[in-house]
């Protein structure tokens, strides 16, 4: 058995999702932690990716910079 300390508000929306939803507490943690897992997994891959590609040297090229912070503000 494992055992995780969790903020009370949290617990208490986990257990009021669980009742609300006819779920058991148990398949609501593995899915919350599946999907959690999922997503660090595929930032940690993109992240790997782009460190990777600043390794070659492969940056934006300074209008590419340019262009971007005309559109989204610097």
């Amino acid at each position: 058995m494992n055992q995780v300390v969790v903020a009370p508000e949290v617990l208490d929306r986990f257990h009021e999702l669980a009742e609300a939803t006819h779920r058991s507490e148990a398949e609501i943690i593995n899915e919350a932690l599946t999907g959690y897992l999922a997503a660090d997994r595929r930032y940690a891959e993109i992240l790997a990716a782009r460190v990777a590609a600043a390794d070659r040297g492969e940056f934006a090229s300074e209008a590419e910079v340019a262009r971007f912070f005309s559109e989204h503000g610097e």
